[in-house]
């Protein structure tokens, strides 16, 4: 079902097997369905010295699809074991790479199989979840592959995304600042810069030229269209993204930048000489608020606002102060959501809706998803 899916959307199939596949369905019901034939091994006639060049099959792929995923394969994947032709392609692959696990219940849910789920989702892989349902041991429970006709119009939607920045630059600050006090203090928050960098890569997956301005932090951007800007305090981070500003189409601020610095920074460490010290604090340029001064009517705006009370209110006011064409709401009373989280639940408002929007709690990559996916279809 899922190779007759995929060729009735117009894709070219070209199925790659592995020993413990042909045990399931032979490859000939394959090749019939595909229309090409099936490639098992890395020679495919030693009589005539014919093998297959698994290079050349990990460049011809607009899109590496491993379906279903064995805890087996998933292993491989992740720790780069190329001994059959299957491993090979994906070591090879240029393309983006999707994969679809599939396996008993107790083995998709031990730790070794959520660790490399996790580990390929890292690197940028799409993972296609598993679903709940009866599985080959009878039992019932999280594990049953995708629906074949789930991942074919999951695939879809992901080629309709790929293309839906091209050509646009976007612009994303992300992080924290720090302000220092003296060489070895500063003031600072507690932002991951998990979300500004899940937004940068799902923008670059979508054909954009990405500029990120990061703040101090521990990720990294993997992907060549995304060019980052490393800074430390609020001013830096002003200056480097008010530099990048007019070149840009879409615009966010997911940055969670100081509101205040010190007056004094002292070249000198502090030292504990009484009970109580007095920092005089000065507010900090707000980038948004001032940026938008300069915006041109091509130019869309994306605010971010993390908040503890009154959040809606709090947020659809600052939409319309900073002119901003769409807000992302996040609010710290949410279990698992804000600063530090491998995930996080939002609300998101547009300049041109009277109500918000909510999404459930869900990793920050797949938020990213959401919100260019709002942004797609409100903004342009």
């Amino acid at each position: 079902m899922l190779v007759r899916g995929l060729i009735r959307e117009g894709a070219e199939v070209q199925v790659v097997m592995t020993e413990a596949a042909q045990q399931f369905i032979t490859p000939l019901t394959l090749a019939t369905l595909s229309k090409r034939p099936v490639l098992t091994h890395f020679v495919a006639d030693i009589q005539q010295g014919v093998w297959n060049n698994h290079v050349e099959l990990g460049l011809w792929a607009d899109l590496l699809l491993i379906a279903p995923a064995s805890a087996h394969t998933l292993a491989k994947l992740v720790t780069g074991l190329g001994d059959d032709l299957l491993s090979a392609v994906y070591l090879s692959a240029r393309c983006p790479v999707a994969v679809a696990p599939a396996m008993d219940l107790d083995m998709y849910q031990h730790a070794s199989t959520q660790r490399n789920l996790q580990s390929l989702q890292e690197i940028g892989h799409l993972v296609l979840a598993a679903e709940e349902g009866e599985l080959a041991s009878g039992l019932s429970g999280v594990g049953r592959m995708m629906e074949p006709d789930t991942i074919v119009r999951t695939i879809a939607r992901y080629f309709q995304d790929s293309r839906s920045l091209a050509g646009k630059k976007v612009l994303i600050t992300a992080g924290p600042t720090q302000e220092p006090i003296d060489p070895v203090r500063y003031l600072s928050n507690a932002s991951s810069g998990k979300m500004g960098y899940a937004l940068a890569e799902e923008a670059a997956q979508r054909g954009a030229e990405v500029t990120l301005i990061s703040g101090p932090v521990q990720q990294r951007a993997r992907h060549p269209a995304i060019t980052t800007v490393s800074v430390r305090t609020a001013q830096e981070m002003f200056e480097a993204t008010e530099h990048a500003f007019p070149s840009a189409d879409l615009i966010i601020y997911a940055a969670a930048v100081a509101d205040y610095t010190p007056d004094v920074k002292h070249t000198q460490k502090l030292k504990k000489a009484s009970d109580k010290h007095q920092l005089t604090l000065t507010k900090t340029i707000d980038i948004a608020q001032t940026l938008s001064q300069e915006k041109k009517k091509h130019q869309r705006t994306i605010g971010f606002a993390l908040e503890t009370e009154k959040e809606r209110t709090h947020a659809a006011a600052k939409l319309k102060k900073k002119r901003l064409d769409m807000i992302v709401l996040n609010s710290l009373n949410d279990p698992n959501a804000g600063f530090g989280y491998d995930t996080n639940q939002i609300d998101i408002l547009t300049k041109n809706s009277s109500e918000f929007t909510s999404f459930p709690l869900k990793d920050k990559r797949l938020v990213a998803v959401d919100i260019f996916r709002t942004i797609i279809e409100e903004l342009y």
